[in-house]
């Protein structure tokens, strides 16, 4: 509270000075320092002070692309866990921002959305390996496919799990709240099984064996199977994924979705159509699943049905949560905490205990390591974002559009003073 009144206290000019130090300087520190852990995390950081500067959108989009397109690809090649970690946390905030559509902007609660992300895995997996020739003839095709054909499964990955989307909505969007929320969860869980069978009479996805070795994606005759070639694919999947959400959420259908999801009576009073509405919401929401599960079958190279279970859902549904439900924002950010907190921070710390134990330092048991408690970690953490900031940590907000705006008449502000009428 003291360092917010301080803060408002500072003069604008020092307070830009200082936002844009904060956002840059990280980044040096990351590139002088790329084995260093709080460089890291520093670097983490002032992608979000970034974010909450007030500055020319022009001029934060160009200092963005800089620390995306070239600090961490540079400072990646020499640490590739780091380009890993923030090419995960790439991957998963395409699923929250999937969902977030779902549930944030629709207002439809979805426990099934990792069945979307399967199937796209899956659809990618039997193909790019050997799998393929136990049920199709080698007279049609020889398998696996090149990894040429990477980018084409990635558009047919995000549209069949599209048209699964709709096949799903189609009987059970009539259901509400809680209903919908068993529904969805039962549909993943039978797809987690049917892939989990599948391997008999015949053998379609070689069951709980799982499928391996999986082709890397290739380009002009270049295999792309290196870390920083997936997290250039990542990371341009994720720009197109933001921007068309945030397009989706300005337009017409955005409206209609958060009339929807506010009350879908008044909603369909007023002429929207509600049911082909919510079947666009899933149907756009599965597609992005489908997409980033042909992308993680590539990276991967290997995929199972252990890999698409119910805790997956719930981590993805965690993250739109924590982040705040009808944000893209939100979802960014609740996605890169969860990631961050799962894969580096709680891992780095259990570390350090360890290291600490090993030098007789302090006598840790192995019983109190932070990384065996990490669901206890992250409900305190929702608990915590219910009570304090139930909204999410970047709430949605909602403005007129600009034709709208257009369109008023200019009326007398209540604070104009005003001639008395006698």
């Amino acid at each position: 509270m003291w360092i917010t009144e301080q803060w408002q206290k500072t003069s604008r000019p020092i307070q830009m000075a200082l936002g844009w130090f904060l956002a840059i300087a990280p980044s040096l520190l990351f590139y002088l320092m790329p084995q260093s852990n709080w460089a890291f995390l520093l670097f983490m950081a002032s992608l979000f002070v970034l974010y909450k500067l007030q500055a020319p959108p022009l001029a934060k989009g160009v200092l963005a692309a800089v620390l995306l397109f070239a600090v961490m690809p540079v400072v990646g090649i020499q640490n590739t866990y780091y380009l890993d970690v923030i090419t995960q946390v790439g991957i998963y905030v395409s699923l929250a921002i999937g969902l977030n559509i779902v549930v944030g902007f629709a207002g439809l609660l979805n426990f099934g959305y990792v069945a979307f992300y399967a199937f796209g895995a899956y659809f990618y997996a039997i193909f790019a390996t050997s799998q393929a020739g136990n049920f199709i003839p080698a007279a049609i095709a020889q398998f696996p496919l090149s990894g040429n054909w990477f980018w084409l499964f990635l558009l047919f990955g995000a549209a069949l799990a599209g048209l699964l989307g709709l096949l799903l909505g189609f009987p059970v969007l009539r259901l509400r709240g809680d209903y919908l929320a068993v529904v969805t969860l039962g549909f993943a869980e039978i797809i987690r099984i049917l892939f989990n069978n599948m391997d008999k009479p015949i053998n379609i996805t070689n069951g709980p064996k799982g499928l391996t070795p999986i082709q890397p994606p290739e380009l002009f005759g270049i295999v792309l199977n290196a870390p920083i070639h997936f997290y250039f694919i990542v990371l341009v999947v994720v720009i197109l994924t933001i921007i068309i959400a945030k397009r989706l959420d300005a337009s017409r259908i955005g409206r209609a979705w958060a009339a929807i999801r506010e009350d879908e009576l008044a909603a369909c009073a007023m002429g929207v159509p509600v049911v082909r509405m919510k079947l666009l919401a899933f149907v756009i929401g599965a597609s992005f699943a489908g997409a980033m599960g042909v992308i993680f079958a590539a990276k991967q190279t290997f995929v199972d049905p252990s890999s698409f279970g119910f805790m997956e859902s719930i981590g993805i549904l965690c993250m739109v949560i924590l982040g705040g439900m009808g944000s893209v924002s939100g979802a960014i950010m609740g996605a890169v905490a969860v990631v961050m907190l799962q894969l580096n921070i709680l891992k780095e710390f259990s570390e350090y205990l360890g290291q600490l134990s090993a030098q007789g330092i302090l006598n840790i048991p192995s019983q109190v390591d932070p990384a065996k408690y990490e669901k206890m970690i992250f409900g305190l953490i929702l608990i915590l974002t219910c009570i304090y900031r139930p909204q999410g940590i970047l709430p949605a907000k909602r403005s007129l559009p600009a034709w709208f705006k257009r369109k008023q008449p200019n009326v007398i502000s209540p604070k104009e003073d005003r001639p008395d009428v006698t």
